[in-house]
C-alpha cells in the first residue's frame, strides 16, 4: 500500500501537465512605436494618453506603459541637466 501511494500522487502530477501561457509574438511589438518614437511626436503622445485613460485594455499594457515612459522622458528631459542654485539667496 506504501509503494501505491506515491506511484498515484507521480501518476496525478504527470496527467495535470505544465499549464501553457501564451506566446507573445514579435509581430505585435514590432508595430508598437518605441519611446524615442513616441517623445518625439507630441501630437500622437497626446492622442496615445488620451486613449490610454480611457480604453487600456483595447491598446494593451506594452503601448500604454511606452506612452506613459515617453510622456515621463519629455517631462524630465534627459536628466543630465546639473542643478544650480540661484546666486542670491531667495529672502523671505
Amino acid at each position: 500500500m506504501r509503494k501505491i501511494i506515491p506511484f498515484i500522487l507521480v501518476a496525478a502530477l504527470t496527467a495535470c501537465g505544465q499549464s501553457e501561457t501564451p506566446q507573445k509574438t514579435n509581430a505585435s511589438e514590432a508595430k508598437i512605436p518605441t519611446v524615442e518614437e513616441l517623445a518625439a511626436n507630441t501630437e500622437r503622445l497626446k492622442e496615445l494618453r488620451q486613449q490610454c485613460k480611457t480604453d487600456r485594455p483595447k491598446l494593451g499594457d506594452v503601448l500604454c506603459n511606452r506612452v506613459a515612459e515617453a510622456t515621463r522622458k519629455r517631462f524630465y528631459g534627459d536628466g543630465e541637466t546639473p542643478y544650480t542654485p540661484p546666486k542670491e539667496s531667495p529672502r523671505f
